[in-house]
This record gives C-alpha cells, structure tokens and sequence, in this order.
C-alpha cells in the first residue's frame, strides 16, 4: 500500500480497492496494513469493516490458523459495543461462524474438544440472537464427515430442517448433499443431486469448481467421459494457482492420473508448484499431496521415475524423489489428523484414493495429446530421431556404420539419420577410437559429416545463422581432410542458409510479395500451388531477391573452380544452384526468373540422368513441377506431377512418394479440388508413417490436410490435423512452427465454439518454459494471449478477459512498429471496460486506439468498437449516459468519413450505414425516440429494399427496431402497422421467412395492445 489512508473515506476506498483484488498474498498483506490503519481513527465501524475484509483474505487465502484470532476480535467488538453492527454487519458477523469452523477443523493442533467447543459455542449465540439452528447442524455435520463417525445421523439432522438466510448458499448445500451420497458409493443419486451446480444454475465463490473436481471420478465410473473431460476443462480453469483450493486442483491432478492423462497431470502439477510452499492449511495441503501423489505413483509405476517434476522450493526433483517426499508428508498429515480425531478416516481415504486403478485406458483431455515421453527434457535426448514402423538397420561395426551413414546420406535416405544419430554418441564418448581403414577415412573427415548433418538438422528448423555457421565448419575440416568436392557442397549450403536469413530478416513492407521459405521448400513446393500470392513483381534490387541472386552467382563460381567433383558432389551442386533459383522465383514471382530456373533444372536433371542418380532425378523433376506452379501454370505442373509419381512408384526412390503426394495434393486444393487433394494428402501421410517423421516433414502433411477437410465442410478433423502438426513441429525443434499452427487450432477450436478446448490449448502453451522465459518471439507469445483472452470473453469469464487486454493493450502501445494491432486491441479492450460499466477508462483506452489509428487506419475495426461503446453506455446509463455515448459515435462518425476518402471498402453494410443505425440504438434507449426514429429511417434508406439474394436480416432488424420506436415507445402503432406490414410482404415475397417472423411477432403485439 503506497500511503496509508488518512481519513475513514480513504479508508473505505482502499477497502474496496483491495476487494477487487484477487485472494493471495497482496491482497492479505494490504489488508493487515488496512486494520493497523484503520485501528488510528476513533470510529469503532471502519475497524469493523477493515477486521471483516483481513478475514476473507485469510479464509480465501488458505491462511486457517489466522482466521480464528480475528474473528476473536470481531466478536469482542460485537459483544462490548452491537450498535456499532448494523443489521448487515450483524449478518456478515454470523454467517463467518461457519468460516470458523471450517479453519478449525483444519488445524491438527487444534483438539477435538476445542472442535466441539466451537459448535456449542455456535449454538448458544444463534438461540440467544433467535436465529434457525440448520446452519449449525450443517456444521455439525462437516465435523461429523471430516471424523468419519456419525454421518448418517447427523446428516438426518441436518438435511430434514428448512433452510435460514444464514444457512450456506444453495450451491454449497449441494455439493455436501451429493458428497454424502458419494461416501455411501451411490454416484448416481451423487450426481443427480449435482446437476443443478454442475449445469452452472448454481453457483458461488467455489463452486462450481469445487463440486465438479468432486464430481469427475464418478462421472467416469458411470460412463459418463465426454462430460467429465468438458467439466474437467471448465473446473480446472476455475481453481488454478487458487491456494484456497488446493484440494480441487490435487483432484484434477488425480483424474489426469486415472485416465492415461499423465503428461497433462504433470503439466498442471507444474502449474501449481506454489501450492507446496503457499498452502497453510494442512487439511488443504493433504487432499493437495494425496492427488499429486496419485499422479507421481502413476508416472513412475509407467518406469518414468527420472521425469523432472515441480515440487518444493529450493531444489530440483524427480518424480521418484519428488513422490518420496510427498508421501513423507502427505502420510505424516493424515496421521496428525487421526490422532486428533481418534479415527483412522484420513488413511483410510489416502489409501483408497492411492489404490485406485486407472479407470480409462485413455481419455483425450485437451487439444495436446501428448505422451511422456513428449515431455522429457531436450538435454536428456539429444539426439534422438522419429522412428520409423520398421526401426532402421544400424550396422554393430563402426567402419560399416560410417560407410553405411554415408552411402545413405548420399541417396538421401531417410535411415540415414538413425545412422548419424548413432555415430554422434559414439564419437562424443571419452574412449572413442577411430577405425584405422582407409574406406572410412580420417576422424576428421567423419567429425565434417557429422557437422554437416546437423547444419542440415538446422536448416530444416529455419535456424539459418546456426546452419551456415555449422557449414563453413565443416567445410573446413573437409579441406583437412583432402575432400576438396564435399567442402565445396558445404560451402554452397553455408551460401544458401546465409540468403534464406537475409530473406528471413528483410524488412517487413515486402513480405506480402513473397515467402521466406527454407531451402528445400521449393523442392518440395511449399507457397508453389498459389500464383496469386503476389500480384505485382518484387524488383531485382529488393534485398532478398539480391540475396538469393548473389548466392546463386557465388555457387557457380565455386562449382566453376572446384576440381575432381564426383558425379554426387556435382549433382548437390547444381541442385543447390536449381534451389537457390526457385526460392528467388518463389521470392519475386517475377516472370523473368522463372526461365533461369527451369534452366538449372535441365542442367541438374540432364546430368543426374546421365549418371543414374535417382534421388537428383526425382528431386529435379519436383523442382520443375513447383517451378511451373509458381510460374501459375498450374494444369502443367498437374502433368508434370503425375509423371513423377508414375516413375517414383516404379523406379523410386520410394521416400519420396509422401512429399511429392503432398504436393500434389497442395497443387489440387490451388485447383479448388478439395476431394482430390484429401485423397492424394491422406496417402501421403499414410506413406510417410513408413519413414522417419522429421524426414517426410509429416509436420506439413497434416496441416495440408487440415485445410483439405476444411474445404469439405469438416472442421473438428481440421482441428486434429493441426494440433498433430503443431506437436509434430514441437518434436523436431521448430517451436515457433509449431506456436503458430497452435494459434491457429486455437483460433479454430474458438470458432467452433469450443471455449473451454481453446482456453487449455493456450494455457499450456503459454506455460511452456521457452514462452515463460520470453525466449519465444513476443509478437507471437501477444497473439497468442489475444486469443485466449477472446476465448474468456467468450466464456463469459469477462473479469478474467479484461484484465488480459489491459495487459495487452498497455504492452502493445510500445510497438511503435505495429500501432495498427495497438490499435485493434486497444479498441477491443475498451468495448470489455464497457462491458464491465468501466466507462472511463473505456474511453481513456479508445482515445489510445484512435491515436494508434491514426498511424495506421484501421477503419471497420475503429469504428465498430466506438459504436458499440456508445451502445453499452447508453443501454447501462439510459439518458445519463447519452452525452458520452453520442461522442463515442461522433469519433465513429469521423472514421466513416475518412474510410470514405479514402476510398476503403468495407465488409458488409457501410460503416455511414451502422452508423445511422446505432445512432436509433443509443437514442431509443436514452429514451429519446423522435430522435432515433429519424436515424432509422436513415439507416434503411441507406441500406435500400432487400433483394431475392440478399441478406435481408440487418434490414429487418432496423424495420423491428423502428416499429417498437415508432409502436410501443411513441405509441403510434398505426404507422408502425404499416411499417411491418409493407416489410413482412417484401421479405415474404422474396423468401425471407425467417426474417418476416420476428416482425410479425411485433405487428401481432401491436394488434393486441
């Protein structure tokens, strides 16, 4: 707290400043300095209220033991001075009985008597204040439940008797109710008596969070496992990092546990880390430990014992170590409790809970399917590689690995990688002893092949810096080693990953008219299949296509004056020139590059023919396919692809078949022929399953296939194939690949309304170590917030949304580079602040996205954020608020104006014409009707008569809306009547039914009224 507050009115404010805090540390330490504050002034209320606000925070701050000593107070001050307690402070006052109660029974150190004590306690204040006893009994039976002797009793007393204004909320009754009937093993009569909480009808602090994590197990047992998951994503979201509730999240880690969801459990065990050190109720702690533990059990009875884990402060753990020290504590906890309550309840409910066996096999919980093993840590496999359906063959003997690697490696086999993944840990081993054979060669030679190979590695991963380094490297121990030829080829590849970089880091105005592809992706015709991508040619003098023009110019002055190339070493060279080519065609889109291109490719193809490489021969013929696909003679390239596979499946080589497919198939979906391109993608995926995923780059297949099935109208399997990409993109190392075909499966899965699906998509990425640590590009970590945020918004969680756009609306108004999406968010954060009846700040926020758009236009955006603040202003403060509201739609007014000089076309109805319209809304409900009639009628005059092919439905609403003005608010229903009548005949005649109807409905109460 800044300053502390100097009279009782700062007081009250800060009070009610720290109430909108979220529960946790913050929020309980201003709080203790607001009674220390509030104990200076000589008014006993203010210390009252200060007292009531440092008890939330304890209770809802999972801080038990403190809860009680202010209650204390509380109660003194009731006792020596009631008058100072109104007839709501009265309330409040005996309502947190309850609250303690319920800390006290989660101090081990408190006896059963003081327990007990409490409860007559309790008793004796509600009789002699006249108050119902049923919130007493309820109480009695929590002790009752948490004993684990008496229940069925004290339920029966509890239960029978009429609820109080003082008796817990409906939806906390509830869930008791249901928790009796779930300790009898009745799930059935549990989840009845739930469904009203669970459907969200009720609902409170902690529920319905609480209700569902109670809820999951027995929904699987019924079978019930589409709902469990659903509730699964909803609950969880609602109780994370929540000290408070600890119990609800050590349930969730649980059920992940039990339903082959253990990699997911790990991630929200992660998550919450601070509950092992920020929990101070022991009772919390232990339902918290005993979930984790049913987690950590599962991992390592699965042999994943060595798995990292999040656990206590101050160290690394295992899972092992990390399930050992849990269990230490966790058992130590329950014996603590039994012992004060003279069962064995809590063991006995650890040990059921820790004896349950998985009850599904596997349930898809989220977006992210991953496995275990998708979660170890990159240093503790450095080298591994996507293993074929047949494990490759890997030669015992070194000098048969090292030749057999190279043989491979020249084919451009996928195996290959097996083979060089095996010869890295060799050599990387102290008691490495190079073979003395003159067919393998020096050591020096080999620790070239093995740079070279992960230049590669590099390269396919977009890590350009890296692979040119790696190159020039291996390019020189080449040269030591007397391979003049293959230090030639690695010097060509440093050249080509050092203009892929120049392309990648050229300046921004000029990536719309072209791509920055890696080197091979012209061979495997990525951004080939759509010739409209630029319309206009990129200059000769732009800097990537420079850069391309140079490197391709530098490689022929190397193949030029490198002698005693072998046929292989010849054929990468011109391969690399043929590539260097594309990716400037690919670049430009200019018409004068594609003549040099095709040349190339006959000189490649020309000489690879004639020495009987195959893999050059296929690789050229591709090249000249992509070639003819960026040059937009698409039905050429069709041919030219068909004769490729016509050869590749007689001649080989056979890996090659799933990246030409692929192709294919992006050629078909550029020719509008979805059904096709599934059909040529779907074989290629089913091809690629028999080779190394990293070297068939499935990763692409499936999200080619994912805008197949889009195009045919089937959206969920989209959705797969995009996550499938994105994780496969993650396993190679590509993440920011990988992030970006995650945010657009977000952005799917919101636009089919799958909140919840889109919600933990992005929270797991956005707890992923790289993107916590900022290492991931900040412009792509905002993107994916901005989702995720638009997702809570449409959950209807608008605390939680606009609390996300302030964050990202004041960090992008320092991107003095992109005040175009400044102002888009910006905008979009003010209509939220509006939504929340933040009408200041609103307007503060939308003069900043003004600003922003005054830099960049960004029209409809601007425009329809500002017409709907003035609708929200005016429809939550009527005539107060119709000032501030006509000057939101006097800035919209004025951006119509410059969309219109500046000759924007709009999506839809003109911005002038949304504007007259809302000019009716805002009018019509600041009661001001003569006003919004006249922009009505100008809005349908803008908008004209419908057509047959029209979407009548914006007309139609604006005839309703000035039908009710003019009928129900001016009472003249008669020219209303006409209105509708002449409206309902037109849209009929047209066949516009449903839009007729609801104006027949308002003729209709016209009539009768």
């Amino acid at each position: 707290m800044p300053t502390a507050p100097q009279n009782t009115d700062e007081l009250y404010q800060a009070l009610q400043e720290n109430d909108r805090r979220p529960y946790g540390r913050t929020r309980t330490v201003t709080a203790e300095e607001l009674v220390d504050a509030a104990e200076q002034f000589d008014e006993p209320r203010p210390l009252v209220h200060a007292l009531l606000e440092l008890q939330e925070a304890y209770t809802y701050g999972s801080e038990p033991r403190k809860s009680p000593v202010v209650f204390a107070r509380l109660l003194n001050l009731f006792d020596e001075q009631p008058d100072v307690f109104d007839d709501r402070l009265r309330h409040l006052l005996f309502w947190r009985f309850k609250w303690v109660g319920h800390a006290l029974r989660q101090l081990p150190e408190v006896p059963l008597t003081g327990l007990r004590q409490w409860l007559t306690e309790m008793r004796d204040r509600y009789e002699k204040a006249d108050l119902g006893l049923q919130p007493y009994y309820g109480q009695a039976y929590q002790l009752a439940a948490h004993l684990g002797e008496g229940t069925t009793l004290a339920y029966e007393l509890w239960a029978s008797r009429t609820r109080t204004q003082l008796s817990d909320c409906e939806a906390c009754e509830i869930c008791e109710r249901a928790l009796y009937h779930l300790m009898e093993g009745d799930d059935e009569r549990a989840l009845s008596v739930w469904e009203p909480v669970l459907a969200g009808k009720e609902s409170c602090q902690e529920e319905p969070a609480r209700s569902v994590s109670y809820a999951l197990l027995s929904l699987l047992r019924t079978g019930r496992t589409d709902r469990a998951r659903e509730l699964h994503l909803a609950g969880y979201r609602g109780c994370r990092r929540n000290p408070s509730m600890s119990q609800e999240v050590g349930r969730h880690l649980e059920f992940c546990a039990l339903t082959g969801n253990e990699a997911r459990g790990l991630e929200l065990l992660a998550e919450n880390r601070i509950m092992f050190d920020e929990v101070d109720s022991p009772l919390d702690q232990l339902g918290f430990l005993t979930g984790a533990e049913v987690l950590l059990q599962r991992v390592e009875s699965l042999g994943h014992g060595e798995l990292p884990a999040a656990g206590y402060a101050g160290r690394t753990w295992t899972v092992a170590d990390l399930r050992a020290e849990v269990r230490r504590r966790a058992d130590d906890l329950a014996a603590r409790f039994d012992a004060r309550n003279g069962t064995t309840a809590h063991a006995d409910r650890r040990r059921v809970r820790l004896n349950r066996a998985p009850l599904v096999d596997a349930l898809e919980l989220t977006l992210r399917a991953r496995a275990l093993d998708d979660v170890a840590p990159a240093a503790a496999v450095p080298v591994t590689v996507p293993t074929s359906r047949t494990a490759a063959a890997v030669p015992d003997e070194l000098p048969e690995l090292i030749i057999h690697a190279r043989a491979l490696d020249e084919q451009g086999h996928p195996d290959a990688q097996a083979c060089w993944a095996r010869l890295r840990t060799l050599v990387a081993a102290r008691d490495y002893t190079h073979p003395d054979d003159p067919a393998v060669g020096p050591l020096v030679r080999l620790r070239a092949d093995l740079l070279a190979e992960e230049a590669s590695r590099a390269g396919d991963k977009d890590e350009f810096t890296d692979a040119a380094d790696l190159q020039e490297e291996a390019a020189a121990l080449y040269d030591d080693a007397g391979e003049a030829g293959l230090a030639a080829v690695a010097r060509a590849c440093a050249l080509l990953a050092t203009a892929e970089k120049d392309v990648a880091d050229a300046p921004a105005e000029n990536a719309a008219q072209g791509t920055d592809a890696p080197a091979e992706d012209v061979a495997k015709g990525i951004d080939a299949t759509d010739p409209q991508v630029a319309a206009k040619d990129i200059d000769a003098t732009d800097p990537k296509v420079a850069a391309l023009t140079a490197a391709h110019t530098s490689m022929v002055r190397l193949h030029e004056e490198t002698p005693g190339l072998t046929p292989s070493e010849e054929a990468r060279l011109l391969r690399l020139r043929a590539t260097a080519l594309g990716l400037r065609l690919q670049t430009s889109r200019s018409a004068e590059h594609a003549a040099p291109v095709q040349a190339e490719i006959d000189k490649l193809l020309a000489f690879a023919t004639e020495h009987d490489i195959a893999v050059q021969v296929s690789g050229a013929l591709l090249l000249r396919t992509s070639t003819h696909a960026l040059s937009g003679d698409l039905p050429t390239a069709v041919t030219e692809i068909d004769a490729l596979l016509d050869r590749l499946k007689t001649d080989g080589p056979a890996w090659h078949l799933p990246r030409t497919l692929g192709l294919r198939g992006r050629l078909q979906l550029a020719l509008h022929d979805a059904q096709a391109a599934h059909a040529d993608l779907a074989e290629g995926l089913r091809l690629a399953a028999e080779w190394p995923a990293d070297a068939m780059d499935t990763a692409r297949l499936h999200g080619d296939l994912a805008e197949a099935v889009m195009h045919l109208g089937r959206p969920d399997e989209a959705l797969r194939h995009l996550t499938r990409s994105a994780e496969l993109e993650l396993r190679r190392g590509s993440r920011t690949d990988a992030y970006c075909t995650y945010s657009n499966a977000a952005q799917l899965s919101l636009d089919l309304g799958r909140v919840e699906d889109c919600i933990a998509l992005l929270d797991s990425l956005l707890a992923e170590p790289d993107v916590a640590a900022g290492d991931v590009d900040d412009r792509l970590v905002a993107q994916l917030r901005l989702t995720r945020a638009r997702a809570l918004h449409a959950g209807e969680d608008l605390k939680a949304a606009t609390a996300e756009f302030v964050d990202l609306a004041a960090e992008s108004a320092g991107w003095d580079d992109d005040p175009g999406s400044h102002a888009m968010i910006a905008a979009e954060t003010a209509v939220l602040l509006g939504e929340s009846g933040e009408f200041d700040r609103a307007r503060e926020v939308a003069d900043q996205a003004l600003a922003a758009h005054a830099r960049a236009p960004r029209y409809e955006h601007l425009s329809n954020s500002l017409r709907e603040l003035a609708r929200l202003q005016a429809q939550q403060q009527g005539r107060n608020g119709l000032d501030n509201a006509r000057a939101f739609l006097t800035d919209a007014g004025r951006i119509a104006d410059e969309a219109r000089a500046a000759e924007h076309e709009t999506h839809g109805r003109s911005l002038d014409t949304a504007l007259a319209y809302e000019h009716g809304r805002v009018a019509a409900y600041a009661g001001e009707y003569e006003d919004a009639l006249i922009a009505l009628d100008k809005a349908l005059a803008l908008l004209g008569e419908p057509n047959r092919d029209d979407d009548a439905g914006e007309w139609a609403e604006c005839i309703r809306l000035a039908g009710a003005v003019e009928g129900l608010y001016l009472e003249r229903p008669a020219p209303a009547l006409t209105r509708l009548e002449a409206a309902i005949a037109r849209l009929t005649a047209l066949g516009h039914k449903e839009e007729a109807e609801a104006l027949t409905s308002l003729a209709t109460r016209l009539r009768d009224e």
